[in-house]
């Protein structure tokens, strides 16, 4: 059973891993808009893998006996001023989420719930790889500079993108 403060910050957790699925599933349709289909396939399977993150979430509190709360969604960003300036926000939000699951890591260590920290080593790591592709895909948008057709490579390669 999930202490009440847990809980909490797992529903809340869910919630965030929810707007993430949001805030990808409203970049891919700002890269449809602007004629960029690779970056909005990426971000689209970015969007149900955050979906998936989601409900992993929603599984284990049922797992644990606890209660789902389903909080509003903030609405996302709809529009950015360039694809660069797209994923310099991924870069940041994947930052956030990192800093709120190293968060319930220290609330499963204060109440001594070892069952959720084993839990959370899946998001932790998943959180590696979260930020090192986003800061990847960061750089080589910077790389590209002013090169339209650099940035059509790199919008090619992220249309290849497989889903998990």
């Amino acid at each position: 059973m999930l202490n009440d403060q847990l809980q909490e910050a797992l529903n809340r957790h869910m919630n965030s891993e929810f707007f993430s699925s949001y805030m990808y599933l409203s970049m891919a349709a700002y890269f449809d808009s602007i004629h960029y289909k690779g970056f909005a396939h990426w971000a689209q399977e970015q969007a149900n893998e955050e979906l998936g993150h989601a409900m992993k979430m929603y599984q284990y509190i049922l797992d644990k006996g606890g209660k789902i709360v389903l909080l509003p969604i903030e609405g996302p960003p709809t529009t950015w001023d360039s694809c660069l300036g797209a994923f310099e926000e991924v870069y940041k939000h994947e930052q956030k989420v990192t800093q709120q699951i190293n968060s319930l890591y220290e609330i499963c260590q204060e109440n001594k719930d070892y069952a959720t920290q084993t839990f959370l080593h899946w998001f932790i790591t998943e959180q590696v790889e979260e930020e090192s592709m986003s800061s990847e895909i960061v750089e080589r948008i910077k790389l590209a500079g002013n090169s339209n057709s650099a940035v059509l490579l790199i919008d090619s390669e992220l249309g290849s993108r497989k889903s998990e």
